[in-house]
């Protein structure tokens, strides 16, 4: 009884020892785990470096030896660390991260194809966190454009269907971006800039369009160029050289630099004696039905004054006939020439800078130059255009079956490949 009453006394005495001990082994803990966070606070560190940033930073400073599995194994981190960025609740680390490699990836490394994907996450992270289009990401998604084209222009030795799939996944980035603006910016149907960089490179995919559809239907022959093609585009998407050129001017007109669209107008070729003949079967010349569907696309959103300057540029330095003929020959019948797109252009400005009671000289003006109108590419974009233009200028009210498919429509503007 004596030993078991002192066995019983001395585990109670060392019970309270044991407690301090661990008590200051836990304040110990704290210590050094607080003074590694100053550290790294103080060395421009955060909470987050761990050996997946580390190993991160490593690959990505060691642009001597960068190859293609290299950039893949920077590409999976990168995603992981923005995913769980996203989870939590890091927004700005997050979207920082797949910016900055995604930018490091294309100007240290030369990955395009690496790259690419890794932009194509940041948009889709930048929707998800609510992530406000401001002046300094728009900045960011043009320089992110320039050293993706950089990057390919670098690498001459890429065989040209990749060319034409990486030009194809940065027109879905752009397509992408843009819709983002639009849905979290403050300008209506998105940022002009991100217009404007949407519009130049469909101009750009225009001039490649003839190896994109060759006569098997495909422009790659492996089955991962197969596999991309499939994803980069949807089934009925149109993706032509005039398909891409409509989509070009209807941003350069969006992004409200006139004179830019104007120059890209002027590479086009001038109308031949059948695109001009009275009763024409063919299309319209190119370039008479871009300058009107810009036009009419600048008219739609109220900008009249931009379409007032694309139009007189277009007079001055491209159009190389007279005016005063242009005029008496769209009110001529027996002269054999068809209505010209620049005086109809003319007459529907001029109209919409009138009152509301010009309505039926506009409608008389549809009616004139239907002919023409409905050769247009995509007849039913520019019956959208006109009746949003009735609507807005002279209270011309569409039926109401039409109405949601109008808005629609104008809804496509901001990135959704509205031709």
């Amino acid at each position: 009884r004596r030993a078991t009453s002192h066995l019983l006394e001395s585990n109670t005495s060392s019970a309270p020892n044991r407690a301090r001990t661990m008590s200051a082994a836990a304040a110990r803990r704290r210590k050094q785990l607080a003074k590694k966070a100053a550290a790294r606070a103080d060395s421009g560190g955060s909470e987050e470096d761990d050996p997946v940033t580390l190993r991160l930073n490593t690959l990505l400073a060691d642009t001597a030896n960068s190859d293609e599995s290299t950039a893949y194994e920077a590409l999976q981190l990168a995603q992981s660390q923005v995913r769980r960025g996203v989870k939590t609740g890091k927004y700005t680390d997050a979207t920082d991260l797949a910016y900055t490699v995604g930018l490091s990836l294309l100007e240290k490394h030369g990955r395009v194809s690496v790259a690419s994907q890794l932009l194509a996450e940041l948009v889709r992270v930048l929707n998800e966190t609510h992530t406000d289009c401001t002046a300094e990401w728009v900045k960011r998604m043009c320089g992110l454009d320039s050293a993706y084209r950089d990057a390919l222009e670098r690498d001459a030795a890429m065989a040209t269907d990749e060319r034409d799939r990486l030009g194809r996944l940065h027109l879905k980035f752009l397509r992408s971006a843009l819709k983002w603006s639009e849905v979290l910016g403050t300008v209506r149907f998105g940022d002009c800039a991100l217009h404007e960089l949407l519009g130049r490179h469909c101009w750009r995919m225009s001039k490649r369009a003839p190896s994109l559809l060759d006569e098997e239907g495909g422009a790659s022959t492996d089955e991962e160029a197969e596999e991309a093609d499939m994803e980069d585009y949807e089934e009925d998407e149109d993706i032509s050289a005039l398909s891409l050129r409509c989509e070009a001017v209807t941003h350069l007109a969006l992004s409200e630099k006139p004179d830019i669209l104007a120059e890209h107008l002027k590479t086009l070729p001038a109308p031949t004696p059948e695109e001009i003949k009275s009763g024409h079967v063919c299309p319209p010349a190119e370039r008479d039905s871009l300058l009107t569907r810009s036009v009419l696309v600048l008219a739609a959103v109220e900008n009249l004054r931009d379409a007032n300057v694309l139009l007189r540029a277009y007079m001055s330095d491209i159009e190389g006939r007279d005016s005063e003929t242009l005029r008496k020959s769209y009110m001529s019948k027996t002269d054999g020439v068809a209505p010209s797109h620049v005086i109809f252009c003319c007459m529907v400005l001029r109209t919409c800078e009138k009152s509301a009671k010009t309505g039926p000289l506009y409608s008389w003006l549809l009616r004139s130059f239907n002919s023409e109108l409905t050769k247009i590419y995509k007849p039913d974009v520019i019956k959208a255009y006109t009746t949003k233009i009735g609507k807005v200028y002279f209270n011309i009210q569409p039926p109401p079956s039409m109405m949601s498919t109008l808005e629609n429509m104008m809804g496509m503007m901001g990135g959704g490949g509205m031709g």
